[in-house]
């Protein structure tokens, strides 16, 4: 018997993405966001979490898909990643997925030249199919070293720092 994998399912533009459950910390409301110069293009600035600056990454942009109007349904999945926390913005998060190992198969070849890097598989689900991220590498170590420059940039302490979490 094949072992069962649990995901958080979540929805950027019409594609249906899954992460382990282990790295995802917790699911918020968008608060405001303050921007942050000289940022990756798709770095959408930080928030205040509980005194934690944490920068907060737009997955549409991320992917390449369309940006779109924010809504009430939009989250953000705090997220450890290499043991830092960063949020990604997501036009809407699913309740937890169940999928077996069975039901996953490797990335298509389409796959291969966009998302290559973080598309470890697709999953078949009775209603549709999951596109699963390796979070660990959705950022490449350069642009990890950008986002934890932001933690250092905006510490608690400063001006910018004193974000208020909504």
């Amino acid at each position: 018997m094949s072992k069962v994998l649990q995901m958080v399912g979540f929805n950027v533009g019409r594609e249906f993405f899954g992460v382990n459950i282990g790295a995802v910390k917790e699911i918020i409301r968008v608060p405001d966001i303050t921007p942050v110069p000289d940022t990756p293009e798709f770095v959408e600035g930080v928030v205040n979490l509980r005194g934690r600056i944490v920068p907060v990454i737009d997955m549409r942009r991320r992917v390449g898909i369309q940006s779109a109007e924010r809504n009430r349904g939009n989250r953000i999945l705090v997220l450890e990643l290499a043991g830092k926390m960063v949020g990604l913005i997501v036009d809407s998060a699913s309740d937890i997925i169940k999928i077996s190992e069975d039901a996953i198969e490797p990335p298509p070849d389409i796959v291969s030249s966009v998302g290559a890097e973080y598309v470890t598989g697709v999953g078949k689900l009775m209603n549709g199919l999951v596109v699963l991220l390796d979070l660990a590498r959705l950022l490449s170590a350069e642009e990890m070293r950008k986002v934890e420059g932001i933690q250092r940039q905006i510490s608690p302490g400063n001006e910018k720092g004193d974000l208020q979490a909504a």
